[in-house]
C-alpha cells in the first residue's frame, strides 16, 4: 500500500488546513487509515482515525472539536479539516493504513506516507 499525503503549509493561529492522504496499492475489505503528528524532539502521537468498512471515527481530545477526519471510499482517500489551528498544532503530519478495525497506536499501522508540515504561526 502507498500512501500520499498532501496540503500542509503555513498558517496563522485561528486558521483552517484541509489535509488529504490518497492510498493505492492492495485493497482490503476492512481497514483503517489515520491521522498522526510528530513536532520536534517529540514521540509521534495520534490525531484521528477512520474505519472504511464501518464509517466510524475517532479523533484525539486534543483535536476533538476542532479537527474532523472524514473518507471518500471510492477514492481510498481521508481527508483531515483542521480548523481553529493552534501553534502547539506545528508539526509534521502523516498519514497510516492498517488491516482491520481503527486504531490509535501508531504501531499498529503498517504502512505509512510521507510526512506534510503544518506550521501555525501566533
Amino acid at each position: 500500500v502507498q500512501l500520499q499525503a498532501f496540503g500542509g503549509g503555513l498558517v496563522q493561529a485561528g486558521g483552517c488546513l484541509r489535509l488529504s492522504c490518497a492510498a493505492s496499492g492492495r485493497t482490503f475489505s476492512v481497514y483503517a487509515m489515520g491521522w498522526f503528528r510528530q513536532a520536534r524532539g517529540k514521540e509521534r502521537e495520534f490525531v484521528a482515525s477512520i474505519s472504511f468498512s464501518a464509517g466510524n471515527t475517532f479523533h484525539a481530545d486534543s483535536v476533538k472539536g476542532r479537527f474532523t477526519i472524514s473518507s471518500d471510499n471510492a477514492k481510498n482517500t481521508i481527508y483531515l479539516q483542521m480548523n481553529s489551528l493552534r501553534p502547539e498544532d506545528t508539526a509534521a503530519y502523516y498519514c497510516a493504513w492498517k488491516r482491520g478495525p481503527l486504531r490509535s497506536a501508531p504501531s499498529d499501522y503498517e504502512y505509512w506516507g510521507q510526512g506534510t508540515l503544518v506550521t501555525v504561526s501566533s
